[in-house]
């Protein structure tokens, strides 16, 4: 008997609308059962929680409602992912602190002049600040002051071009990259460019 024909209504149509309403919510019903589970799953570790979460969702609408509420806010993976990242970054910032001595592979900070295992020398120390100095470096940092013996690095002579009215383009010196014999003729003489 359809449940229409109780209140005396009997149309084959209205009671198709009826169980077809019926059935949508059945379908609801499992579905939200099955998000909750597949939800809890990828946010909760214990699996005796997803199991509550689960149960609670067995009230109809309601526990799937209060288990949105009191659910975490993060999903297992994104919060494995912060952490790993976090130790990343904890373990570049480490590198960069603490390093190992080429010699005996002792851990050894960057400001070491010595290594403390093999007593090697790491760094030479500024002759005016005192400071350790990198091998690469030709002055000190710190205090501007030259390191003794260190090899200047050659400077490489930078051209710039431009262009002129849609011909060829031409090279012009930059003033630093002038010899000392010609920046010291006079003003008026200084290089010019040449058009073709």
């Amino acid at each position: 008997m359809p449940p229409i024909a109780y209140f005396g209504i009997e149309s084959s149509g209205l009671n198709l609308v009826i169980d077809l309403l019926i059935l949508f919510v059945v379908v609801l019903y499992f579905s939200l059962i099955y998000w909750t589970y597949s939800d809890a799953k990828r946010r909760i570790v214990d699996p005796m929680l997803v199991g509550c979460a689960t149960a609670a969702s067995l009230f109809p609408f309601v526990g799937t409602i209060v288990y949105v509420i009191l659910r975490p806010p993060e999903y297992l993976d994104d919060a494995r992912e912060r952490e790993l990242e976090m130790q990343a970054a904890e373990a570049r910032l480490h590198d960069l602190e603490v390093s190992l001595c080429p010699h005996c592979d002792y851990r050894i900070e960057r400001d070491f002049i010595r290594c403390p295992s093999c007593l090697r020398k790491l760094k030479e120390r500024c002759v005016s600040c005192q400071r350790p100095l990198d091998q690469a470096w030709t002055i000190c940092p710190y205090c501007e002051t030259e390191v003794p013996g260190a090899i200047a690095p050659s400077r490489r002579r930078r051209s710039r071009t431009r262009r002129t009215s849609g011909t060829a383009s031409e090279e012009a010196v930059a003033p630093e990259d002038v010899a000392p014999e010609d920046a010291s003729t006079s003003p008026s003489t200084s290089p010019s460019l040449t058009s073709s």
